[in-house]
């Protein structure tokens, strides 16, 4: 495939993004951009909070982790489930009755502005890293599939990307975000639907064929109750998908903020409901699509790629392959891709302007706007010298390194809240931030321990040991009367 039509396909989803972006944001105000409006059909969050989750990264890397994990993610996605329904009888009512902007607002009433403005600038680095290296990733492969090939340089397709996610975004903020999301979810969802279809019927198989053939390989897996100390034991991922979702979902303005434009809380449950079951059977589609693109490397006697994140893309491009599955993966990878870096540039934006300036608070609507459109310059500009820093260092270690720092900071988030709702003490607000920053410091160095002495592989459990050295340290700070 010529990289003419990949990027005839970028610009053709660009085009329909501003399309939408126009059509929404024509009568915007600043209450629409930091909220939604409190508008939004239920059904709408629904559709739009169905692929939110999902970034460039988990759409190559979720169908190549079946070659050494089988569909073990399933566990977790189970406990995600359970985690959505948590978040929607605890602490949807909890937001709505307190009329939040940023969740983040909650622990300023609760605590104290020290322990906002903490979660807030946790928040705010955990997104900032997170979004600009996984957006780094499709950037990387855009390079390599189409900008290289037409001798544009890496800066200019960083510049450009990042200016016109910045310029859709700009104007509608949460109530565009919502709407091309639902964009997004459509997209992702046809693209891998259509990719299963062409590539089993390469294979030679009917619908009935291919469920008897997925069922025999040995990458459909799903349980694994065998060995406590591993990674893909059932009971460590289906537990600590619960919490995972509850703090990287519940806790994420990010994400929470497509949930809190509709129009009560009644209707933001429902959706948000409805969004966490339909997101196992998406995520299952994805899986699905690994076990069929292993099975035709095997049958096409292709080399299987060193790296699973490449498998995706090695079998869609392969000479064998129809042009269409090609357009399909690039499809998917742009809507991922671009949909979650514009919602993150509008969290980021409506968390600094909420949480850190206070500028909801202080100033009036047309100085707020002014002030809401220099944050959202700067969090775009932010995002794309992240980007352009992991290029010049990149290496495996320096991701990798990034992805645990992202992990570790929502520890301490989901420890603030928990001990918000769980204990009805007040603390001593100014050390708070100590407790935040000793936790992750503290958790590092028991990983390190348990597995030097022990060999216990401390994965997703680090985020619950993140949250209860929070919750311990926030006791010692409780004020005595």
């Amino acid at each position: 495939m010529t990289p003419w039509i990949v990027l005839a396909t970028i610009v053709g989803y660009f085009a329909v993004l501003f399309l939408i972006s126009w059509m929404v944001s024509r009568r915007s105000d600043n209450q629409a951009a930091l909220t939604g409006g409190r508008e939004a059909p239920w059904f709408i969050v629904a559709i739009a909070m169905i692929g939110a989750p999902i970034s460039g990264v988990t759409f190559v890397s979720v169908p190549g982790m079946v070659v050494a994990k089988s569909y073990s993610y399933l566990q977790m996605t189970l406990g995600f489930v359970i985690g959505y329904f948590a978040i929607a009888y605890v602490l949807i009512p909890l937001f709505y009755k307190r009329n939040l902007v940023s969740i983040y607002g909650y622990l300023e009433q609760r605590f104290g502005d020290g322990t906002h403005k903490t979660g807030a600038w946790f928040f705010f680095i955990s997104k900032m890293l997170g979004a600009a290296v996984r957006f780094y990733v499709v950037c990387v492969t855009l390079q390599l599939l189409v900008f290289s090939p037409l001798g544009i340089p890496f800066i200019v397709n960083v510049i450009v990307t990042i200016a016109l996610i910045f310029l859709y975004t700009l104007q509608g903020g949460v109530k565009t975000v919502i709407w091309t999301d639902t964009l997004k979810s459509f997209c992702l969802v046809m693209s891998v639907v259509l990719c299963i279809f062409f590539i089993a019927r390469g294979l030679g198989y009917d619908l009935a064929g291919m469920c008897k053939a997925i069922a025999a390989d040995d990458t459909s897996r799903m349980f694994f109750f065998d060995n406590p100390k591993e990674g893909t034991y059932f009971w460590k991922q289906f537990i600590a998908g619960i919490f995972m979702v509850i703090a990287t979902t519940g806790l994420d303005q990010d994400l929470m903020q497509r949930t809190l434009a509709s129009k009560n809380a009644k209707e933001s449950k429902k959706g948000l409901i409805v969004s966490g079951i339909t997101q196992f059977f998406v995520i299952a589609l994805f899986l699905i699509l690994g076990t069929l693109l292993a099975m035709h490397v095997k049958a096409n006697g292709m080399n299987m790629p060193e790296k699973s994140d490449e498998l995706f893309g090695s079998v869609a491009f392969s000479s064998g392959m129809p042009v269409v599955v090609g357009v399909l993966f690039i499809l998917g990878l742009i809507a991922a891709a671009y949909s979650a870096a514009g919602s993150a540039l509008t969290s980021l934006t409506t968390s600094f302007t909420v949480d850190i300036l206070n500028a909801d608070r202080r100033k009036d609507e047309a100085s707020l706007g002014r002030t809401r459109k220099v944050v959202h310059v700067a969090m775009a500009a932010g995002m794309g010298l992240v980007i352009l820093v992991f290029y010049a260092i990149s290496n495996s270690d320096a991701i990798s390194a990034v992805y645990t720092l992202a992990s570790y900071t929502y520890g301490p988030i989901l420890g603030l809240f928990a001990f918000g709702m769980m204990c009805g003490k007040s603390v001593r607000d100014r050390l708070v931030p100590v407790v935040c920053v000793a936790a992750p410091v503290i958790s590092f160095f028991i990983q390190r321990w348990l597995e030097s002495s022990y060999g216990y592989t401390l994965g997703f459990e680090l985020l619950l040991l993140n949250a209860a050295l929070t919750m311990l340290g926030l006791l010692v700070l409780v004020k005595r009367n």
